[in-house]
């Protein structure tokens, strides 16, 4: 499947510069569509500018695409009000429609379209495991996820194969949630938060990626809807431990729930974000023989901290 063209949607954030990268390398012709040019183009990526709500110019990177990837959406990294939950959802939602509407438009629309969601879709669900089968659960993300997932497994696209990738904590070293909790790490308050109970759900970097390569490479094998998470999510107070660890940071105090709040509260983030979370197993890509190179999180740390 070399020199394929791969059209990333909102492929400027940290997930979509490590997979263009890594398509790249392997000799694809890598499309990102974003709101924003760069001024240069120094690493072969082409850009295609879209506002990720309206068909356009851009749909002519999806004639005989071999796939294009959805991973636009708003950041939740901010205070949950009505008004920015409203913002995440549309944008998430109108970029699906968007690019349903594009592929409806071309004569040879791509063979694949592999949209990410995430695990906020099971809401906060303490120590239940939650694979595919799953129920959606409550809260204002999981809403969120669960209108997204709808609006994309409702487009009319009846010649292009359809995956989601319900995506968990992504961890790399050039950006993401790793990056601000060493940080903190480093500076002695990488502690336990809150009960230290919640679940994390999470992914090296790597490993997603090589998903993301498992699913345009075995055509009309993999659809439907995946975890893209690691085999061994972990509580926040076993995260935090093994991240000291890696910085040889032997021990920082625990942050109370309240100290949480008050936080998030001056810095304009949303509690939740850190107080909740839930214990993923990615049943379909251990069933269909999906090999981790970093399944543990100390080795994941280790690689990435190193």
């Amino acid at each position: 499947m070399n020199n394929k063209r791969i059209v990333l949607a909102g492929g400027s954030g940290f997930l979509g510069r490590a997979l263009a990268r890594e398509l790249l390398r392997q000799g694809h012709e890598v499309v990102v569509l974003t709101r924003a040019l760069r001024e240069r183009d120094e690493d072969g990526i082409r850009e295609v500018e879209w506002d990720g709500e309206h068909v356009g110019e851009w749909i002519q990177c999806l004639e005989d695409a071999e796939a294009v990837v959805n991973l636009a959406g708003r950041n939740i990294n901010c205070r949950h009000t009505p008004e920015h939950l409203r913002e995440i959802l549309e944008s998430r939602v109108h970029s699906v429609q968007a690019i349903a509407d594009g592929i409806r438009h071309v004569k040879r629309p791509p063979r694949l379209w592999l949209q990410a969601g995430a695990t906020g879709f099971y809401g906060n669900r303490h120590d239940e495991w939650c694979n595919e089968r799953t129920s959606c659960g409550s809260g204002p993300l999981a809403e969120v996820c669960r209108r997204w997932e709808e609006a994309f497994f409702a487009a009319d696209t009846p010649k292009t194969r359809r995956i989601l990738f319900r995506i968990g904590i992504v961890l790399g070293p050039d950006g993401g949630a790793l990056t601000v909790l060493a940080n903190y790490t480093r500076w002695f308050l990488g502690g336990t938060v809150g009960s230290g109970r919640q679940y994390l759900s999470w992914i090296h970097v790597a490993d997603l990626t090589r998903m993301f390569q498992r699913a345009l490479v075995f055509d009309n094998y993999l659809a439907g809807t995946f975890n893209a998470v690691a085999p061994a999510p972990v509580t926040n107070a076993e995260f935090m431990r093994a991240l000291r660890r890696a910085l040889y940071r032997p021990w920082c105090p625990p942050v109370p729930a309240w100290v949480v709040k008050l936080s998030c509260r001056l810095t304009q983030t949303e509690a939740s974000l850190a107080l909740e979370g839930c214990r993923c197993a990615p049943k379909r890509f251990l069933e269909c023989g999906f090999e981790y190179q970093l399944p543990d999180l100390p080795g994941a740390l280790k690689d990435i901290l190193r």
